[in-house]
């Protein structure tokens, strides 16, 4: 998309109306693709963009005595626990949590040392999540999510304006 060149999804682009030059040697790929590209983008600016973010679906294994650093780690990291149940006939509890896979970097090593060894997770991925926050705010954690993959796929810095695609006859 028109933010960070990333995939775009749940966009439906509904085109009323088109004039293609008479001459075929003018209405190839090399013409069109860039053209539509830049309706495209300036349409996608107009809708007030957002980006979406992978969550993982994480399962921990723990005793008991070890619950509190597992809630202690996940809201440390965006991590949302929605279950918690013990496993019938041991000591041993099952959290499931939602984690945000761009907060899942360490967060092995960061469990086992806050509950002392005793956790298990494991994780795998769940969903797409829309991130709220407008990445057109410049103190905004997004927008700086947005500058670094702008920066690290070599894109000019900052998000590109309205005016840059949308051409007016």
């Amino acid at each position: 998309g028109v933010l960070a060149e990333e995939n775009v999804r749940g966009v439906r682009f509904d085109i009323h109306d088109v004039t293609l030059h008479a001459d075929a040697i003018h209405r190839g790929g090399g013409q069109i693709i860039p053209t539509a590209r830049r309706v495209l983008y300036a349409s996608m600016l107009t809708a007030k963009p957002r980006l979406y973010e992978p969550v993982y679906l994480c399962e921990v294994q723990c005793p008991e005595v070890a619950v509190g650093g597992i809630y202690g780690v996940l809201n440390r990291r965006r991590g949302h626990v929605f279950d918690e149940n013990q496993v019938i006939g041991t000591p041993m509890f099952v959290v499931k949590a939602y984690l945000p896979v761009n907060e899942s970097f360490g967060f092995t090593a960061d469990l086992r040392s806050n509950t002392g060894g005793q956790a298990f997770p494991q994780c795998v991925f769940d969903h797409w999540q829309v991130m709220n926050q407008d990445p057109f705010d410049e103190s905004s954690k997004i927008r700086q999510i947005v500058n670094d993959i702008r920066k690290r796929k070599g894109l000019k810095e900052g998000i590109p304006l309205l005016d840059d695609y949308y051409d007016k006859l």
